[in-house]
């Protein structure tokens, strides 16, 4: 088994078939196909079902992946590490859900600091990529939040992974709609009056996407709903569709995505509860550390 292998099977597993998996890896298909047969009969399991109308993981295949998922990850942080253009230069990462203070903490780094020569990242993604990224090593610092919907399962993999969470605030839910919404005036309003508009919801993309949703009311059922990975899709869908999304209620800043929003106190009690994550026992670079002096400015705002 070598690391090839295992890009391999997890592209495959991401694609509808052999040829498109192939395509995306610039290989032949008869090259691909032998290369995870030769695989499969090294771990003596059968990786893939094989039919007439594709391609699809077994159970084996389903837990081999889950392992090849980690290794890989492992593989890219140190081949960027060592091995990439950027490698002599200064490094940071952090990872985070859809808050706007978070990108303001990053900035402030950099303009703080003003290194020489630097590759910094900010991930903007999904519940569960924040957890991983800062349990692999991809990030040093992630922001996350959990409401009374999920916080168990978010505390139980928080502990699972090795991490510590530190709570910066606490704040009620808000709806967002577009300041020209017939209910953009209002101080507070409730779900009920809100039935007939669709609700713009962050896609997790996970079978478990209930549990690790980054909004409050996650276990309302919504009448109208639309989901959306991207942040400037999703301000274009409210504002158009006369759409609403729910969050804190945080949009001080110049962020010019959200210049177009207002937002409205959810009669409806369901607060989130915001903060940071570490690896336990880390040492966090001067980086992360004045990231989370940054981001403790905000700690009960």
């Amino acid at each position: 088994m070598n690391i090839y292998q295992i890009k391999y099977v997890l592209e495959v597993a991401k694609s509808s078939s052999i040829r498109e998996a192939a395509t995306k890896l610039f290989i032949s298909q008869p090259a691909l196909s032998k290369s995870i047969k030769e695989l499969e009969e090294e771990l003596g399991i059968l990786l893939f079902e094989r039919t007439n109308k594709g391609i699809t993981l077994t159970h084996e295949g389903n837990e081999f992946v889950t392992y090849a998922k980690k290794v890989f990850s492992q593989y890219e942080i140190m081949e960027d590490r060592y091995l990439s253009k950027d490698s002599d230069k200064e490094r940071f990462s952090v990872s985070t859900q859809h808050y706007t203070f978070s990108m303001a903490a990053f900035t402030n780094v950099i303009q703080k600091n003003d290194p020489d020569a630097f590759a910094f990242s900010i991930h903007e993604t999904k519940t569960k990529e924040v957890l991983n990224d800062v349990r692999s090593l991809r990030s040093e610092v992630g922001v996350i939040s959990y409401s009374a919907a999920n916080e168990k399962v978010i505390r139980k993999l928080i502990k699972e992974y090795g991490l510590e969470f530190t709570e910066l605030m606490k704040r009620p839910a808000y709806v967002y709609v577009w300041k020209d919404h017939p209910f953009a005036g209002r101080k507070e309003i409730s779900l009920e009056e809100l039935s007939d508009y669709p609700f713009i919801s962050f896609d997790q993309s996970d079978e478990s996407n209930y549990y690790l949703t980054e909004e409050a009311m996650a276990d309302h059922d919504f009448k109208k709903t639309v989901k959306s990975d991207d942040r400037a899709t999703s301000m274009e869908l409210i504002a158009k569709l006369h759409g609403y999304s729910i969050g804190s209620g945080m949009l001080a800043g110049d962020d010019a995505i959200l210049q177009g929003l207002v937002s409205i106190k959810l009669e409806e009690e369901d607060p989130l509860t915001i903060g940071y994550i570490v690896r336990k026992e880390s040492t966090l670079s001067i980086y992360g550390r004045d990231f989370v002096e940054e981001l403790l400015n905000y700690k009960e705002l």
